[in-house]
């Protein structure tokens, strides 16, 4: 009777300790963490030098670091929580941009290496090297406590094809002017091997004193 009272009181307490270890975590708990890993991914975003956009599912802006307003000329009021292709004043609209956003992405956790060029209303013409990648859990209980986001990197690489294009067109003139001078040494060398032909088949008389 003794051991049977031990036993009921054992499996009780089991019991209790078990409700405890998978009883639903708390909301307050998830926001908490979300909270902090929204902190750390903010501190990477912001110590990266390149331009950089953080989105969620919607494409909506939920930050962006420094470089991205210096490169852009464009302000934190004017960015956060606007759908990408609405910042400053619909000049994200990219064609480019939309398909690896909404077709390629969808399709991948991420792209690289994707170059887009765009004319900008206040900065002109920029060349731009983009890399994204989308951030979620597998597990649905866990997709519906923390959404997906997408970090989207942008590397201006414009002043590097600027450099580039000039030393293309350096070497094209160089190559030209080689080309030129090279038909020009060639049409006198034949006009040369012309005159020497003529001369062996027509020496100069000698003339006697």
């Amino acid at each position: 009777m003794l051991l049977s009272g031990t036993m009921l009181y054992m499996t009780e307490t089991i019991k209790k300790e078990r409700e405890q270890v998978f009883t639903p975590i708390g909301t307050d708990f998830m926001k908490r963490v979300w909270e902090e890993s929204w902190v750390y991914i903010k501190t990477v975003v912001d110590i990266v030098r390149e331009p950089i956009l953080i989105l969620d599912k919607d494409l909506r802006v939920m930050g962006a670091n420094d470089p991205f307003y210096r490169t852009f000329q464009v302000e934190q009021r004017d960015t956060d929580s606007k759908v990408v292709y609405q910042l400053g004043n619909g000049q994200w609209d990219i064609p480019a941009l939309r398909k690896l956003l909404e077709d390629i992405l969808p399709k991948n956790s991420f792209f690289k290496g994707f170059e887009v060029a765009h004319d900008f209303p206040f900065i002109g013409r920029r060349v731009m090297i983009l890399n994204a990648r989308k951030i979620h859990f597998k597990e649905k209980a866990a997709l519906e406590l923390f959404p997906p986001i997408i970090l989207l990197a942008i590397e201006d690489v414009t002043d590097m094809m600027m450099v580039a294009e000039t030393l293309a067109i350096h070497a094209n003139k160089l190559e030209t002017k080689h080309t030129e001078q090279t038909e020009k040494l060639e049409s006198k060398i034949g006009k040369l091997e012309k005159e020497i032909n003529e001369l062996k088949k027509n020496p100069p008389k000698s003339y006697r004193v």
